[in-house]
């Protein structure tokens, strides 16, 4: 197989864990959470009439938070359990079946199934697998990096993906109209109809010593924004005035993150949250971010509307394509 899954190693942790995932001192969970504080970050209820109420509240947690949750947003229970239930299915099957997804060496493409996404500082590893492919628009998507097994896979994601669009447009919204422009002009600045979907499903198993691993260690997100369900297992931690807590675990929630594209074209008046996940030792945790991102060539920059000479860009404009490269290979932007 090559490339050793965390899933196998987790098999075979039952006290340690290799080294290579013991993160530094000034990483480590257990050294620097605040312990017995849950951040109870926004929680925002989409359905509610009053559309300035609701703008307020994104643009107070998009500015001050960079992440709120969202509940009553539209996409039913069952969709959202489906979604889950093929995805932990896919992640259960035997070793050799989910290979038949994984991404190939050298590839340039981040879609398919894998442990490793970006270079890692210091060579320590993150205690995660993965699975990306893309769910919208349909020009976009390349169904072998669709599971075929289990088989209802293909009609679960395409059913959540559907009922995704709204959500999109509705916090697109709000974000524009926060910023005192027109209503659908920051979803036009990030692509309009042509931005895409990619979904990532991340799968952290079980690990003995979740007090000096990390699922994933601290980032902010390349895409505009991330819609994000996550199992019943808490692991969501945020850092917030230099702290890092965990985050609340609210069923039937979506969890929002503001990414660094939203972030610029905003002209930093929204943050993208830094955030990272833990691992347990007892369950498994899974995540299923979509990263809603513009077209890997389209070029953005702060909106030309909030730029002026008494507040000049605070970003230089860029293809996506080209900021993700620059993120993901830890080299200069």
């Amino acid at each position: 197989m090559g490339v050793e899954r965390v899933q196998e190693i987790a098999n075979f942790s039952k006290e340690t864990i290799p080294e290579e995932f013991i993160r530094t001192t000034y990483e480590q969970p257990a050294l620097t959470t605040v312990q017995g504080t849950v951040l109870e970050v926004p929680v925002i209820d989409l359905s509610d009439p009053d559309e300035e109420k609701v703008v307020r509240a994104i643009v107070d947690a998009s500015s001050n938070w960079g992440m709120f949750q969202v509940v009553n947003h539209g996409i039913p229970h069952e969709t959202v359990r489906k979604l889950k239930e093929v995805g932990k299915a896919f992640f259960e099957l035997q070793p050799h079946e989910k290979e038949a997804y994984a991404k190939s060496p050298g590839s340039e493409s981040i879609e398919g199934y894998g442990t490793k996404l970006q270079r890692e500082v210091e060579g320590k590893k993150a205690w995660v697998d993965h699975l990306f492919h893309k769910i919208w628009p349909p020009s976009e998507i390349n169904y072998q990096f669709w599971p075929k097994n289990p088989p209802s896979y293909r009609k679960n994601n395409e059913e959540y993906a559907k009922h995704m669009h709204g959500v999109v447009d509705k916090l697109f919204r709000c974000l524009s109209l926060g910023l005192g422009l027109e209503g659908n002009e920051m979803k036009e600045a990030m692509g309009g109809d042509n931005m895409v979907y990619l979904l990532k499903i991340n799968y952290y198993p079980q690990c003995p010593r979740p007090d000096l691993a990390l699922g994933v260690p601290a980032h902010t997100d390349m895409s505009a924004i991330t819609i994000l369900v996550p199992n019943d297992v808490q692991g969501l931690q945020a850092c917030k005035d230099d702290h890092w807590y965990d985050v609340e675990y609210i069923p039937n929630a979506l969890i929002v993150h503001i990414g660094d594209q939203v972030e610029i074209v905003s002209n930093g008046k929204y943050k993208s949250v830094l955030h990272r996940a833990k691992v347990n030792k007892e369950k498994t945790r899974i995540s299923w971010p979509v990263f809603v991102e513009p077209p890997s060539d389209l070029e953005v920059g702060p909106h030309p509307k909030l730029v002026n000479e008494a507040n000049p860009p605070k970003f230089e404009s860029k293809k996506y394509s080209q900021y993700c490269f620059c993120k993901l290979n830890k080299t200069p932007k």
